[in-house]
């Protein structure tokens, strides 16, 4: 989705919620009764002009100028009146003053500040300040080749416009990187034989478990006509598996969305023998690695697509200091944490979660029938004053006023919950891919690129969504209806004046919250082709450091004292200090286990092929039933790899421990509760 930046380039971010009771057979009635006079010839004007507007965008002559986008061609205009009515309520919902909008402000750019924040951005400033730093060194060894160019085609331009604005002398990428050819290139490494979550063991092929279908969310998957299946594997880089290029010119312009559920492929995940990886199973260390690694991996697949990587600029963002509704996320984790330790999600937003869970499941029309306009505007302003005094009546809130509230605290983010630096990439990522296997693996990245407070929010957001299609027995909302009504909340501008572009975005927009709900499972899991990228910027970084004691004459002659003793990796947060006669030295394929929390703290377990992490974790509740601390009652046990190439990483239990071993031998191994 382009925006047009003219006037002062400011825009507004705006979203809003259901004004469509129409839609829902026997609740016009009940819906008009509930809302104060006032209101309801309002809302007959709103459902008049949405669908007008539907019309005009599905009007089949529209002028060359304002050409429809395929997204838009492919839904008919019914199928999207919900849509344009939840938008004309948000609008409605501004002007009567119950919502503040959001300023929003854009900077323009050219293009060679584009391409130096870009570098900034994957943690290669290294290349604009000529700094000799470890961690972009690290970085630059671990690329593959699709990577390598990506980072080289980013470099170029910078450097380029930098000469045309004869600015100070740049270094040219061939000083950097050692290379003599007049088209220089980055050394990358191989990718065809990289294996998940490690390093390639010689010899060894990897050996693939498919996962439960339990495991990805089924939604109406079982109605109507069967639909495809497809694997996905996450050993290779996106960018490095696709073979042939795609012509867009190829692809039909009036290829339909199908808004029946059973249109989506399922996908099956394969594990490998290391497991699968959630964003809260590595270390915060190492997951703004995995945010380094995966915009490059964005960057060079969209390259691979021939596709445009477009992203904004963002100069400021107004919003609240204090309060709920309008405040940063990580202003309302900061609060928050200091009553509840180590919260993820913001209290309110998980309080507004749970009260419609509780009740609102079943709740015919919920999130596309609005609640009364003033009751909400009220119980905005109650809960602003008493929900941190613990004084707010929640039983006083009603299911269809909480969904409003709920879609009033994601509209009111100073900042859209999917960042507002990749939304375009988000609406791109539909417009020009059409394959649903390449949208999701577009998808998977940009989640991978958000910042920890705006993926954990997104997560119990989508938890819930997922958990509302699942009752659609009873609530009538199937995984389409609840796309069209969230769309407007997550990706509608509204600049001075509305764009027909942007209009015709809307079914795009659907589309990318319908896969979002639909394939949640999958995007929450780490590809493993980073990890292992991860891992290999951990040893480079340790060798650099290594190499840069030896020129040390103290460290040097301390070395020599030492020459006897076994070296150990500097010891990583997280770790756990035991005595010295735990920490000897131990035969090849034999670990010790630490478990802090059990009344059997160490234990020396001989690893086989076949030994999984589960069976570590049996072995100890085995040993320890009887006498485990009171500490560790109640609490779900979880085996983590510490140290060695990697910060933190909480393993999962299918994974094989040998082979996981032989990928990290440095490592310490440490039962302990999951971070939740």
């Amino acid at each position: 989705m382009s925006m047009e930046m003219k006037d002062s380039g400011s825009v507004v971010l705006t979203a809003y919620h259901p004004h469509s009771p129409a839609r829902i057979p026997g609740m016009e009635q009940s819906f008009v009764q509930d809302m104060p006079p006032s209101h309801s010839p309002t809302s007959r004007k709103s459902l008049s002009r949405c669908r007008r507007i539907n019309r005009m965008l599905s009007n089949e002559s529209a002028p060359p100028a304002f050409s429809r986008s395929n997204s838009q061609a492919s839904v008919d205009s019914t199928s999207m009146e919900d849509f344009w009515c939840e938008v004309e309520s948000i609008k409605e919902s501004r002007e009567d003053g119950s919502e503040e909008a959001m300023l929003l402000e854009f900077k323009p750019a050219d293009e060679g500040e584009l391409e130096a924040e870009w570098l900034q951005d994957v943690g290669l400033s290294t290349l604009i300040s000529g700094a000799e730093e470890e961690d972009g060194q690290a970085l630059l060894s671990t690329l593959t080749r699709t990577q390598a160019a990506a980072v080289q085609k980013r470099y170029n331009t910078y450097t380029q416009t930098l000469r045309k604005k004869n600015k100070h002398t740049v270094r040219d990428v061939r000083d950097i990187f050692g290379t003599s050819d007049s088209s220089p290139t980055f050394e990358t490494v191989p990718v065809s034989p990289v294996s998940s979550n490690g390093i390639q063991l010689p010899g060894q092929k990897p050996v693939w478990k498919s996962v439960s279908s339990k495991s990805c969310l089924d939604c109406g998957i079982d109605k109507g006509s069967p639909s495809i299946t497809e694997e996905l594997s996450y050993e290779v880089s996106f960018s490095e598996s696709i073979t042939v290029l795609p012509k867009t010119q190829e692809w039909p312009k009036n290829q339909r969305f199908k808004k029946e559920d059973s249109a989506l492929p399922k996908f099956i995940v394969r594990k490998s023998r290391f497991g699968l990886t959630e964003v809260g199973d590595l270390s915060p260390e190492d997951m703004k690695k995995i945010r380094y690694l995966s915009l490059i991996e964005l960057t060079a697949f969209y390259d691979a697509l021939g596709v445009e990587l477009k992203r904004n600029r963002v100069e400021r963002v107004r919003g609240r200091e204090n309060g709920l509704f309008g405040v940063p996320l990580t202003v309302l984790l900061e609060n928050d944490q200091k009553k509840v330790p180590g919260i993820k999600v913001p209290l309110i937003f998980q309080k507004l979660l749970l009260k419609l869970e509780e009740t609102g499941l079943e709740t015919e029309g919920i999130l596309r029938v609005p609640g009364s306009a003033s009751r909400v505007k009220n119980l905005h302003q109650e809960l602003e004053a008493k929900f941190y005094e613990d004084t707010f009546d929640w039983d006083q809130v009603r299911n269809n006023d909480a969904a409003g509230l709920l879609k009033m605290f994601i509209r009111e983010l100073p900042s859209p919950l999917f960042t507002v630096e990749y939304l375009p990439a988000f609406i791109t990522l539909i417009e020009k891919i059409s394959k649903i296997k390449l949208q999701l693996q577009a998808l998977h990245l940009l989640i991978m690129l958000m910042p920890e407070a705006n993926r954990d929010t997104a997560k119990a957001f989508l938890q819930f969504l997922k958990k509302v299609v699942a009752n659609e027995g009873k609530n009538k909302m199937n995984l389409w209806n609840v796309s069209m009504i969230v769309a407007p909340n997550l990706f509608i501008y509204k600049g001075k004046r509305a764009n027909q572009q942007e209009m015709q975005a809307a079914a795009t927009t659907a589309h990318i919250v319908r896969l979002l709900i639909r394939y949640q499972d999958i995007l929450w899991t780490v590809p493993s082709f980073l990890i292992s990228q991860v891992r290999k910027m951990n040893e480079a970084a340790m060798n650099n450091s290594k190499r840069q004691l030896m020129f040390d004459k103290g460290v040097r002659k301390l070395l020599r004292r030492k020459t006897m003793e076994r070296e150990r990796p500097e010891r990583p947060e997280g770790a756990v200090t035991f005595p010295p006669y735990l920490q000897s030295d131990i035969p090849e394929g034999v670990i010790r286990v630490y478990a802090p929390l059990h009344s059997k703290v160490s234990m020396a377990i001989q690893l086989n092929s076949q030994t999984k992490a589960k069976d570590i974790l049996a072995r100890f509740h085995c040993e320890n039933s009887r006498g485990s601390s009171q500490n560790m009652r109640g609490q779900i046990q979880s085996l983590h790899e510490i140290g060695g190439n990697i910060g933190q990483h909480c393993l999962d239990p299918d994974a094989f421990m040998l082979d996981v071993y032989r990928a990290n031998p440095q490592a310490e191994w440490v039962i302990k509760p999951k971070a939740s």
